[in-house]
């Protein structure tokens, strides 16, 4: 792996937290996160230095609705990529409370069978507000975790519902998790989350309605990709079941014959572990697929596009509202607001003319 270096002026503590980073050990990763999550002083700077070794890692994200599972589910996975040999980092992301601003970071606790191996590294982290999911610093989070060097990082979301569209920016492979009381038929077809998934997993599939569940979302995925009506006639009284089959054949096509994902649905008892070498299977060859056709460079490069986006709007964010001179200069356009003697566009417009400086960091 390429050397992780420091700038000369970086302070010297931050030197020694790099050097034993770099060194494999455990309490530097801890530290490193909590850096980088609090966006603390020379986190930009640990960031930088490593870049470099991002990009090994596959990224795998957890979706879905509160209670289906998610979290037994990414405790058994990581137990079996254990038994691979593979080392494991795990970002589970809590909400926090609207209210208290506290979280419970409970996830951790659910992971126990897997908390102690010394080949997993589970962090918990609050949403602090941030909508879509995710907590705002978890794909900073995952690039400590790649640069550590473990070989898969799975990322279970918040599970906020049809919303949840960050983990496609973040993650290589989306898993969507579903359970048999997410809601009828009319759930699968709604845009958003269901569009983004890779693969699809019915968990608790012992449970009364899993099988039509499956069959709803096979259905759905079929109408979308315009295969499920391809052979069927014209007619009423058509036989859900019989569209649902119709993409079975078409779940896991050899990677060099295919120009798009068709994602498979699967069932899964998380409790039990039924169904969770077949789910493993599936990301595997997700990931194969992505890697042969090309798409994973392109979804990689266009995280990195959005990482650099992220980081203006951030950094501009901060250098126009914590400005005093700002934020007297809007107090006092507030009357003319008031008063129908300008606009906010009027106001926004006069306020990047003026910030110019500010925010290229010439005023500093």
């Amino acid at each position: 792996m390429s050397p992780l270096t420091l700038p000369d002026r970086a302070p010297r503590a931050l030197h020694k937290l790099l050097e034993d980073f770099a060194a494999g050990r455990k309490a530097a990763l801890a530290r490193a996160v909590s850096m980088v999550e609090d966006g603390r002083a020379g986190a930009d700077l640990l960031l930088a230095a490593m870049h470099s070794r991002v990009g090994r890692a596959r990224r795998i994200g957890l979706t879905g609705p509160p209670g289906a599972g998610k979290s037994t589910i990414t405790t058994r996975l990581a137990a079996m990529l254990r038994e691979q040999g593979l080392t494991v980092g795990v970002v589970a992301v809590d909400p926090t409370s609207p209210f208290s601003g506290g979280a419970l970071l409970g996830d951790r606790v659910r992971m126990e069978a897997v908390a102690l191996d010394p080949g997993v590294f589970i962090r918990s982290m609050a949403t602090r507000g941030s909508l879509g999911g995710l907590a705002g610093t978890t794909r900073e989070v995952c690039d400590v975790f790649d640069a550590f060097g473990f070989d898969r990082i799975l990322i279970e979301t918040v599970g906020v519902g049809q919303s949840e569209l960050d983990i496609a920016r973040t993650a290589d492979t989306s898993l969507l998790v579903l359970v048999p009381e997410a809601g009828d038929s009319i759930q699968t077809m709604k845009a958003g989350l269901m569009e983004v998934a890779d693969v699809f997993v019915v968990n608790k599939a012992d449970r009364p309605g899993a099988d039509r569940l499956r069959n709803d979302v096979e259905l759905m995925l079929g109408l979308r990709s315009g295969h499920a009506m391809k052979n069927v006639p014209a007619h009423h009284g058509v036989d859900l079941r019989r569209l649902a089959g119709a993409r079975e054949v078409e779940e896991h096509p050899a990677p060099d014959g295919i120009t798009a994902w068709s994602q498979p649905v699967l069932r899964a008892i998380g409790v039990t572990g039924e169904g969770l070498p077949e789910l493993l299977a599936a990301l595997d060859a997700h990931h194969t697929y992505l890697e042969r056709s090309g798409e994973l460079d392109v979804r990689r490069r266009a995280r990195l596009r959005e990482r650099v986006k992220d980081v203006v709007f951030q950094r501009l964010a901060r250098r126009l509202w914590t400005d005093d001179a700002t934020n007297a200069w809007i107090d006092a356009q507030v009357d003319d607001l008031a008063a129908g003697r300008t606009t906010p566009y009027a106001v926004a417009d006069a306020l990047l003319r003026r910030s110019g400086p500010l925010m290229t960091g010439e005023s500093a």
